[in-house]
């Protein structure tokens, strides 16, 4: 999550909110810990730069 923070400059609380709501890619849970494969967060991004450039 610091990375993904640090990458957007969004919070972890809006993300867990995009998660919830199924607009953000779910995590891989390693025990407690939450992790999001790099690609799938890579392409996220990739898509919401497409959608505000379609607008």
């Amino acid at each position: 999550m610091k990375y993904i923070k640090v990458l957007t400059g969004m919070t972890d609380k809006w993300f867990y909110a995009l998660i919830k709501q199924g607009l953000f890619p779910h995590p891989i849970k390693l025990g407690r810990s939450s992790r999001w494969r790099l690609v799938d967060v890579e392409n996220w991004i990739v898509m919401q730069i497409q959608n505000k450039s379609q607008r």
